[in-house]
């Protein structure tokens, strides 16, 4: 502590509101649901994949979800080989793999990666991947055979996204992390406390590019490839300007969104938010990009369902992204089934039942 009596730690300020609030507390949601964003091996969601499958389908039945989408298959086979194994065989309706891009062979194929990486994704498919997942080092860190960083809609790359809309098989895209991640390390970012707990998060431009810069990249893909299916992760990437992301589901009918860690975004703008669900049902797919607990999924449950004010939107307290609360949107039902269940099962379970 300072020695100015009026100085305080910002870690040693949690303060307790004095609102008196209806607090809803919902164990089982409206609808079954279906995860389609979830890790199932570390460092993002666990360690499902060395523990038994009966503690997942526990932890799931608990939680009422259906099935889930795994986004842990990466692109080595015996990686994708082992959670087919472990989730799939073992209850082949609850589980939805998708593959993966080794970006570290561009040095090797150069010009042709594009289309390497496609007879690529062929195999995955194949061997029972469901989809393509495109994680956040895509823009940020992977180089061509110069040296040069890869734009995210660079053209070599077409035969990948073709190849994917050929298959009709979707691809999920993290693109960019939060916006604050882009902004300079000052006491007016938001993202203070967790940019200094994880310094690795940080983008600043030079030397990577602007966050606007990877949206507009991100937005040139989805328009030039109108026969893939995209899903933005994480409400697009975008979750802080609903209005941008709206622009886009407006322009191309192929493009999805999650909304997988972003409660902290959504909930904080209500008004807004539930406009987005209502003008877009069709289009939003739940997903939580966390731990399969029922703690986790009972925020979310109580985010879309209640009319709840000024709650917590994580298990921690203080919540590690940011130092505010949220608000419930109390979605109607048409709205709700959608996003729990409907949406995934049109665009990623067409080959698994559910």
């Amino acid at each position: 502590m300072s020695d100015d009596s009026t100085a305080l730690n910002l870690t040693d300020f949690k303060p307790v509101p004095k609102l008196v609030v209806k607090e809803t507390s919902i164990e089982k949601p409206r609808f079954p649901v279906i995860d389609a964003h979830i890790h199932l091996q570390a460092p993002f969601g666990g360690e499902w994949i060395n523990r038994p499958l009966e503690s997942l389908l526990d932890a799931l039945d608990a939680a009422h979800v259906k099935a889930v989408v795994d986004l842990d298959g990466g692109w080595g086979e015996d990686i994708l080989d082992a959670h087919l194994k472990h989730f799939k065989e073992g209850a082949p309706e609850r589980f939805v793999h998708f593959g993966g891009v080794d970006w570290a062979q561009w040095e090797t194929h150069g010009d042709r990666f594009g289309e390497w990486a496609a007879e690529r994704f062929r195999k995955q498919v194949l061997r029972g991947a469901e989809g393509l997942k495109i994680w956040k080092p895509f823009g940020l860190h992977v180089k061509d055979q110069h040296g040069k960083r890869v734009a995210v809609d660079d053209e070599r790359l077409s035969p990948l996204w073709e190849t994917a809309g050929e298959l009709h098989l979707p691809v999920i895209a993290h693109i960019a992390d939060p916006a604050a991640f882009f902004d300079p390390l000052s006491p007016r970012n938001e993202r203070w406390e967790e940019l200094h707990a994880q310094p690795s998060w940080q983008f600043p431009s030079p030397p990577f590019p602007s966050f606007m810069t990877l949206m507009e990249d991100f937005a040139n893909l989805v328009r030039r490839h109108k026969n893939t299916t995209f899903i933005g992760a994480h409400v697009g990437c975008y979750a802080e300007n609903l209005a941008w992301v709206s622009s886009l589901l407006d322009e191309c009918p192929n493009f999805n969104v999650d909304i997988s860690a972003r409660l902290g975004e959504i909930g904080r703008q209500p008004y807004s938010a539930r406009k987005f669900f209502t003008n877009y049902a069709d289009r939003i797919l739940f997903g939580t990009d966390a731990r399969a607990t029922l703690d986790s999924y009972g925020l979310y449950y109580r985010f879309l369902e209640t009319d709840d004010e000024y709650f917590n939107y994580s298990v921690n307290n203080p919540p590690t992204q940011g130092r505010w609360h949220i608000y419930g949107l109390y979605l109607p039902d048409d709205v709700l089934e959608k996003v729990y269940t409907q949406n995934a099962e049109r665009l990623i379970f067409k080959r698994s039942p559910v």
